[in-house]
């Protein structure tokens, strides 16, 4: 090791951040932090859900280079071709890269092809271009509405998806906007998932809120159906059903955004890790949190105590100490609506079952709340200038005393506006 270790973080999205402030919050300037990102910004990624409804997609993107050097932290703009862990080498586009730790954060990515005809047929919410696709469609919606014609949205959450509360924040958000509009009654909704219950990896107050939601708002849904393949305004499933569409929204099954051959990864890719402080399996120095790593549920909130975990790992080994943070699996979301939210905290552990590899952790039920109020609308912008705001200034999500005070405003909030 050298004089100061050197721990070089992959990735620049929740993980990759999370980990690199909280690791230089933890060491000071006991550590030489390297950061690479194949690309120069962050995207506030829950948040781009606005665009569809108006909001500029810049709003949402954070430049690396002045946090970076802000917490002095040296930045390589450069895809990852591999990890050679015997040498402790990173293989970048323009060389190699030596560390003593590496925490790997290079997310997931969709793998719509794997659905026949999803890719030509359908939009797959996932990056800023996409977002921009389902704004297209709802104004051309309004405009067939004037001219008196129909048009029928089908949402799709297939298998091998990670993270699907998004896609139904979208659904609800655009019935909102369709009545806002005056039009609703010239749209038709229908949502389809694999799921046994709504949002099934968050426990069935979820999926009552969204029952309730859905018999509310009059969209159609489907339970236990598995798409199969897209042709030309129809979408099919495996149970002999077909739905017609105008417009397809379906987030894709989930791969691994970089395959690292010399490390344990599963069957899609993703990095296998121990849970606690998310150290890759059978090695010493390299550690992966966020959607890299084997997990089942890909989330904001889970990847940033992924990436505490794993830094606060990384900085009790370099100075000798004992690590004081471990993976505890707790989801924190709010589910936008536009005319509401949803709040939910939502205590997680591992299964023995492929099919639902998470559940509700009964151990810890008292934990277990969830809320529906126009004031959690309050509580997600909230969240959304907070997280900006402690990046942009090289600072950890979980950290100091913003966090204290922003934790306990949840704390509050939660005990008046969730059970």
């Amino acid at each position: 090791m050298s004089a100061r270790p050197r721990v070089v973080v992959l990735g620049g999205g929740f993980a990759g951040l999370e980990g690199c402030f909280y690791a230089r919050w933890k060491l000071g300037e006991r550590a030489e932090l390297t950061l690479v990102s194949d690309t120069d910004h962050f995207v506030f990624r829950p948040n781009t859900i606005y665009i569809p409804f108006g909001a500029p997609p810049e709003k949402f993107l954070i430049p690396l280079e002045e946090p970076t050097r802000k917490g002095n932290i040296r930045f390589i703009r450069s895809s990852v071709r591999g990890v050679d862990p015997d040498r402790r080498v990173v293989e970048l586009e323009q060389g190699p890269v030596e560390y003593d730790y590496l925490l790997i954060a290079t997310g997931a990515d969709m793998r719509p092809d794997e659905i026949p005809g999803l890719r030509e047929h359908g939009i797959t919410p996932w990056t800023i271009d996409d977002m921009l696709r389902i704004r297209d469609a709802l104004q051309q919606t309004a405009q067939r509405a004037k001219e008196g014609k129909h048009t029928q949205f089908v949402f799709v959450i297939p298998p091998n998806n990670r993270c699907s509360g998004p896609l139904y924040e979208l659904v609800l958000m655009i019935d909102t906007w369709l009545r806002r509009e005056g039009i609703r009654d010239q749209v038709s909704l229908v949502w389809t998932t694999v799921e046994e219950g709504y949002i099934q990896a968050f426990g069935p107050r979820l999926n009552t809120v969204v029952e309730e939601e859905f018999s509310e708002r009059g969209i159609e849904g489907h339970r236990g159906w598995v798409v199969s393949h897209v042709e030309p305004g129809k979408v099919h499933y495996t149970n002999g059903e077909a739905v017609a569409f105008d417009y397809l929204l379906c987030f894709p099954p989930y791969v691994a955004a970089r395959r690292y051959e010399l490390l344990p990864v599963d069957e899609r890719g993703f990095l296998q890790v121990e849970s606690d402080s998310r150290r890759v399996q059978g090695r010493e120095r390299e550690f992966a949190a966020g959607d890299a790593a084997n997990f089942p549920i890909k989330q904001a909130f889970l990847a940033l105590l992924q990436a505490d975990a794993a830094a606060d790992h990384i900085a009790a080994d370099v100075a000798g100490e004992q690590p004081s943070v471990r993976f505890e699996p707790m989801s924190m979301c709010i589910m936008e609506e536009m005319n509401k939210a949803t709040f939910a905290t939502v205590p997680l552990r591992y299964t023995d079952d492929p099919l639902k590899p998470v559940t509700v952790d009964e151990e810890r039920a008292g934990e277990y709340r969830v809320g529906v109020s126009p004031l959690w609308r309050v509580g997600k912008k909230i969240l959304g200038v907070y997280l900006p705001w402690r990046f942009s200034h090289a600072q950890p999500f979980h950290a100091g005393l913003a966090w204290d005070a922003m934790d306990l405003g949840l704390k509050v909030l939660s005990k008046v506006l969730a059970k």
